[in-house]
Order: C-alpha cells, then structure tokens, then sequence
C-alpha cells in the first residue's frame, strides 16, 4: 500500500482528535461532501475522510491547504481546538504541535484572538528540513520572520531569501512559500503573523 505524503500514521492523541472533530464540523458548516472539499482543496477524499476520524494525524501542508479553503490561518484553526488563550500565556500553558514528518515544531507563544489579528509564533526546524506550502491560509496574509538561532533559506514570490541569526524578513504571502533549514544545527525563529 502506498504511503499518503500528506498524513502521519502516529498514535492518535488528543489535540488531533479534536482537530480531527472541527475538521468535519467545518466541512459540514459550509454543507460540501468530501467530494468537494477534495475538489477545492486539492486533496484526496480518502486523506480527508482518515483526517477528519483522526485515523491520521495530518501534516503542516495538508492542514496548510485547508486552511486556505477555510479562509483561516493555521493558528486560528489549531486554537479553535485548543483551550480559549488568556491574556498572559504562560510558558507551560504555550500550546505545541509537531510535523513529525517535516521536522517542523511550532509553539503557539501568543495565539490568535478574535479581538486581535496578530500572533507570535515560536518555529524549529530540524537540519535538512524542508516545508513546503503551495499557497498562503489567506491571500495577503502579513509575516515577520526573526531568526533566533541557525540559518533558514525561505523562498516566496520565486525569489529566495538567506537567512542568518540576528536577520528578519518581512513580507505578504500571496503565492507558494518554502521553508529550508539551511543551518546543521536546525534553526529556530519567531515567526509574526498579521492577518489582513
């Protein structure tokens, strides 16, 4: 059997259950068939179907794609099926995800609100990674991009950005974006996303 790219077969914890649940409740919201969620998103019927019943735990690119059909950013969903943010967030209460397939970890340090249209994210990439996004969650949507520690080669409007420790990139994301872990060491950065 052919392995799906787009989905991990991980033991099933919490968090992607949840997501798995608001998922479907989406999909049902906008009253599409996962025929047309396939269709609109590019995805399969099959991945759509194992995401949504949390039979796999859906990687950044997959959950990338449907954000773009849900009109939302990626933190937006994941916040939907965390605990509702507080003014302070605590280091310890700071909500983490993992693509374990991409190396990708992302600590969500000030989540999204409804009241406000910006958020801090904490991102690690580990050497060699690669991520890819083939459109933005929202068209237009604002990133500052702060390297922390380590080197990341981001690319966006075919035009490739090298990054190093102390450097920031500023942009709005309309198209195909990628993330390239340029450093052996992996390279960790905030990440400030302002939605439009």
């Amino acid at each position: 059997m052919r392995r799906d790219p787009d989905v991990r077969d991980d033991e099933t914890d919490p968090v992607d259950a949840r997501l798995g649940a608001r998922l479907a409740e989406l999909r049902a919201e906008h009253g599409w068939s996962l025929g047309e969620l396939a269709e609109r998103s590019g995805v399969s019927r099959s991945t759509l179907s194992r995401a949504e019943r949390a039979e796999t735990s859906p990687t950044a690119a997959l959950l990338n794609r449907l954000c773009s059909v849900y009109g939302r950013t990626m933190s937006q969903l994941l916040s939907e099926v965390e605990a509702e943010p507080e003014s302070v967030v605590r280091s310890a209460g700071q909500p983490v995800w993992h693509d374990r397939a991409s190396g990708f970890v992302r600590r969500s340090v000030s989540p999204p609100h409804t009241a406000l249209r910006g958020e801090l994210i904490e991102a690690r990439l580990s050497p060699g990674a690669d991520l890819a996004y083939d459109r933005p969650p929202l068209a237009g949507l604002e990133q500052h991009i702060w390297i922390l520690e380590g080197a990341l080669d981001v690319t966006a409007e075919d035009t490739e950005h090298h990054l190093a420790t102390g450097d920031c990139l500023r942009m709005r994301v309309w198209g195909p974006t990628r993330f390239r872990c340029a450093a052996s060491e992996g390279v960790r950065y905030l990440l400030a996303v302002v939605r439009p």
